[in-house]
């Protein structure tokens, strides 16, 4: 009788370290995101090789969330406004959190809808209109004003004072259906993937460690993690491209 002997290839046992390895460091992240990440170091492997090891080592592949309807009509049309371009459309929504101590913690992510890129996440004890503000003036400051803000119904969003300097600068407002997340589905999709990657995993003890931790997580998204629907490009890598964006005009960002 004969049998097929598999040739072992001289780098696999340093592979199945990087593998583990990275499988250890993000514990949310399935084969497809982890051959990305590898190749993005260097290693020339495909994500057939990497689901052998995968497998191989029993590593488990998270499970997806139940996933939610979007908003199409029958002719295949879509109610809300999709983004064109980078800096069309921005969308900003709240996220609640709490430290060791059971004091509260509020987070304002921002997000650019094309790129998927986070502009901001703001974190605080509190968070009202003018905090909302200062976290757009900055963001526009360094990117550019957006032809569109989508968020839902708040009252930090949908203040008087929000709205006034939004009108000023030249941002039109997109308010969500009370009600229906789903329709700010890209800021969602980023909240969750905040919870699920970093504040369910990690114990703050204070205002400034959070901040600290929080806004290093952002550089980690924007820069390194691979985004499936970039094809496992990260949303700003260190050579993004710069691109033309609308002048900000700082006599009205006050």
């Amino acid at each position: 009788m004969q049998r097929y002997v598999p040739t072992v290839r001289a780098d696999e046992d340093a592979l199945t370290q990087a593998i583990v390895a990275l499988a250890s460091e993000y514990g949310r992240y399935g084969y497809r995101r982890i051959t990305a990440l590898l190749q993005s170091g260097g290693w020339q492997v495909g994500r057939d090789r990497v689901q052998r090891i995968w497998r191989r080592e029993g590593l488990k592949v998270p499970k997806k969330q139940r996933p939610r309807g979007r908003l199409w009509f029958n002719d295949g049309s879509c109610v809300r406004l999709r983004p064109q371009h980078r800096h069309h459309v921005w969308s900003y929504d709240f996220v609640h959190h709490t430290t060791e101590d059971g004091r509260s913690l509020r987070l304002m992510t921002l997000v650019d809808e094309f790129s998927r890129q986070c502009l901001a996440i703001q974190v605080g004890r509190r968070l009202n209109g003018m905090d909302v503000i200062e976290t757009l003036a900055d963001a526009m400051l360094e990117h550019g004003i957006p032809m569109h803000i989508r968020s839902d119904n708040g009252p930090e969003m949908t203040s008087k004072m929000v709205r006034d300097w939004l009108e000023k600068v030249g941002a039109k407002t997109l308010f969500i259906e009370p009600g229906s997340p789903w329709e700010n589905g890209y800021c969602e999709s980023f909240n969750g993937k905040l919870r699920d990657e970093l504040l369910n995993g990690e114990l703050f003890y204070s205002l400034k460690e959070a901040q600290v931790v929080i806004e290093q997580w952002r550089c980690h998204y924007n820069t390194q993690r691979p985004h499936s629907s970039l094809g496992y490009r990260p949303p700003a890598p260190a050579a993004y491209p710069s691109e033309p964006v609308r002048s900000a005009r700082p006599e009205n960002m006050q």
